[in-house]
């Protein structure tokens, strides 16, 4: 199991989502949460993955040096990618609605990014995942948005809420991903990991 082969690891969560907090708890390891402020800035010529593979090796940088040999330090990046855009979290209600109304009856991708920092080095892995919303009128989103509140999630929306069961028409890859994180390749990439290190060592 993977908890066993990472024993010798203290794989550290640098994310206060909520979502990827079950995530790691569902993969059955010993984690420990840490979190530092980092200002989620990116240069304005990257696209898609490109933005959230740059923030997600920002927020883990942050944690340089490694005082520990033993931490591996995992940090994460969300957006939706919708008509060449970004669409991050909201900056208010305004701005959710905004996003909802540019996302009903259409097909974006949503792109999560998982940087992975050792004493080995640095990797970074993402996934992609498109969702085709249904039409949705003012006032579905209006109701969602008052009482869902999905403001801390990127293009306003929790595809685990109301609005997945109602809005999402089709899916095409991981659902986990638009959770907020690519589970599978997650514990692929750990699993190799403490395997390749243990002949190493």
């Amino acid at each position: 199991m993977l908890r066993d082969k990472l024993k010798k690891y203290k794989i550290i969560l640098a994310s206060g989502s909520p979502r990827r907090q079950r995530y790691f708890k569902e993969l059955n390891i010993d984690f420990e949460i840490r979190l530092k402020d980092v200002e989620e800035v990116y240069p304005p010529e990257l696209k898609g993955a490109e933005i959230t593979d740059y923030l997600a090796k920002l927020k883990a940088e942050a944690h340089i040096p490694i005082h520990n040999p033993e931490e591996i330090i995992i940090t994460s990046d969300t957006i939706v990618w919708h008509n060449g855009k970004a669409l991050g979290k909201p900056k208010d209600y305004d701005d959710a609605f905004a996003m909802l109304k540019s996302l009903s009856g259409n097909t974006h991708e949503v792109i999560t990014s998982v940087c992975f920092l050792h004493q080995h080095g640095e990797h970074v892995l993402h996934e992609t995942t498109k969702v085709t919303f249904n039409l949705l009128s003012d006032q579905e989103i209006k109701f969602y948005l008052d009482n869902y509140k999905p403001f801390d999630k990127a293009g306003a929306y929790g595809i685990q809420e109301w609005i997945g069961l109602v809005a999402i028409q089709k899916i095409e890859g991981s659902y986990n991903n638009v959770v907020g994180l690519p589970v599978d390749k997650v514990y692929q990439y750990l699993s190799t990991f403490a395997e390749i290190t243990h002949f190493r060592n």
